[in-house]
């Protein structure tokens, strides 16, 4: 088992989750908070299932804190 920092943004229609510093393309959605984050669990096993547990990236590509800024542009 390894943890893996996931992302959830909230918009008007759902939530969408990603996980962070996987390799690939993984996401998850729902109508909650929860359902989204229970959508991409899902979604990250299957694809680790799929294409091994490299696309973690190991310790050296661990991710060791996430952060969300705002910025103007």
């Amino acid at each position: 088992m390894t943890n893996v920092k996931i992302v959830i943004e909230k918009h008007a229609d759902g939530y969408v989750a990603y996980p962070v510093g996987v390799k690939g393309v993984v996401l998850g959605e729902g109508g909650t908070y929860e359902e989204a984050l229970h959508d991409v669990q899902s979604a990250l096993k299957f694809h680790i299932e799929t294409f091994g547990p490299d696309v973690l990236g190991g310790e050296e590509g661990m991710v060791l804190e996430a952060f969300v800024a705002e910025a103007t542009v």
